[in-house]
């Protein structure tokens, strides 16, 4: 299995080397996962027919996959020599941050100095004050973000974590691994470090990667509990964002109230609400009123490079504070649905982050390519949920085209509808949940990986039902 990893990683790399390609299917095949190997045989082409028609010696054919998993495997060392030696940096950089400006000096804007009130050593307060208090630590706010797992994103999210924080904090960061130029956001994602500065500047870096410090990390279970928590929150707070942002792009302003979000269909830009949202709607909306709102023509979401900084607070109020003071929650760009045509997968993304990664049935030449907004959502199309629309459906730019469920859960993973796209039960429901009207959906090919991306506990999928529409008849090409 391993060789399968190596040249699974080369191909990745090299996508054009069809003897590559070759010898991936070779191991697929080779190891029972018959699928996996058609796939890679059909991407190597005719090397694939003239190597299977021709007796060419096997140690000719091992001695080649051995170079190449030779050279994927020095390239991963020395991606891991180079990750070490940007931590080691990183770790030299936070040091040097402390003594750039001297414990209790302000600052203005303009980066000078600001004159004290009183002289004397600024160390001291004016005013004497009881020993109790002078000895009593100062509580450090606690916050999470998400990371690639490179020391390089990481880096970035901690140097966001120091920008217009208030002192003390303590910030935990998440790793997030990556699969070509996506980030994936899986349900507890492993503490990569923790950033902890205190009132009076010093800033403590401790890695919980044992491969990258080459340390025995600290003992984080308290840490992992909360992350876990926080991770549970940020699905929630992009779905609002989510809608209030699409709210703001057709109206023009935020909507006032939640109950904009959620009238009855056709103005049901959001399906059911959480106790979450309740609390964080005023937050939000506050957040998205100081944001820009992105300019048109979009960057096609597949190619997003940027990758996601921005710190959720960890549910104590601080997160919901920051907000209102014009940040955005972690998932700052909106919600986008990718397919992708060629692995039969559609996808959730935020920016360059896939939350979800779902099997779907299309058309083949029949499902158009392009770009597309969500612009009619409905609950048990045409009256019924066990009909050929299923229960959901997403008209997909005023067009016969349309995201919906199925009756025939065979067809998923192949080329059998009109045109249209086929999800199963459970998944086309937590979509219908996740996405908001206005939402862009891309159609192209070859950009999502073959993971799938299905969490054992799905986002909330109840739905009022106000969001049928029982005075249309849908005729999407099913």
């Amino acid at each position: 299995m391993k060789n399968s990893q190596h040249l699974k990683a080369y191909v990745q790399m090299h996508p054009d080397n069809k003897m590559a390609w070759y010898l991936l299917g070779k191991e697929y095949y080779k190891n029972g996962q018959h699928g996996k190997a058609n796939y890679c045989f059909n991407q190597a082409g005719e090397v694939y027919e003239a190597f299977e028609h021709s007796k060419v010696p096997a140690e000719m054919l091992r001695e080649y996959e051995e170079g190449l998993i030779r050279e994927n495997r020095q390239r991963h060392e020395s991606r891991l020599r180079l990750r070490r030696g940007l931590l080691a940096l990183l770790l030299l950089l936070l040091l040097l941050i402390p003594s750039a400006v001297a414990p209790g000096v302000n600052l203005d804007e303009s980066g000078a100095p600001v004159p004290e009130a009183a002289a004397g050593d600024p160390e001291e307060p004016v005013a004497a004050k009881p020993a109790e208090e002078e000895t009593t630590p100062v509580p450090a706010v606690l916050a999470f973000t998400a990371a690639g797992e490179d020391a390089a994103s990481a880096g970035q999210a901690l140097a966001a974590t120091l920008k217009n924080r208030e002192a003390p904090s303590k910030t935990a960061v998440l790793a997030m691994k990556k699969s070509g130029r996506w980030l994936i956001w899986k349900k507890n994602l492993p503490l990569a470090a923790v950033i902890e500065q205190s009132a009076k500047g010093k800033v403590v870096y401790q890695s919980y990667d044992p491969a990258a410090c080459a340390c025995e990390p600290p003992e984080a279970g308290g840490l992992k509990k909360q992350a876990q928590i926080w991770q549970g929150k940020q699905e929630e707070l992009a779905a609002l964002w989510s809608a209030i942002r699409s709210y703001n792009s057709s109206k023009g302003k935020p909507p006032e109230s939640l109950k904009e979000l959620t009238r009855p269909f056709p103005g049901n830009v959001m399906g059911e609400t959480t106790p979450l949202m309740k609390q964080e709607f005023a937050a939000l909306r506050a957040a998205s009123a100081l944001q820009p709102l992105p300019a048109s023509p979009q960057p096609s979401p597949a190619v997003t490079t940027e990758g996601t900084a921005a710190v959720g607070g960890s549910g104590n109020g601080e997160d919901t504070a920051n907000r209102s003071k014009g940040q955005p929650p972690f998932f700052s760009s909106p919600l986008a649905i990718i397919v992708d045509k060629q692995n039969h997968r559609l996808a959730v993304t935020s920016g360059n982050i896939i939350l979800r990664n779902y099997a779907v049935g299309l058309g083949g030449e029949k499902t158009p390519e392009g770009e597309f907004v969500i612009s009619d959502k409905v609950v048990n199309p045409n009256g019924h949920d066990n009909g050929e629309f299923g229960s959901r459906g997403m008209q997909l730019s005023d067009t016969n085209y349309a995201i919906h469920g199925t009756n025939e859960p065979d067809s998923i993973g192949k080329d059998e509808s009109l045109g249209c796209i086929r999800m199963k039960r459970e998944d086309v429901e937590e979509l219908f949940a996740m996405v908001p009207m206005g939402t862009k959906v891309q159609i192209s090919k070859g950009v999502l990986p073959d993971e799938l991306l299905l969490p054992e506990e799905r986002y909330p999928s109840g739905t009022p039902l106000d969001q049928t529409n029982p005075n249309k008849v849908y005729h999407w090409l099913n």
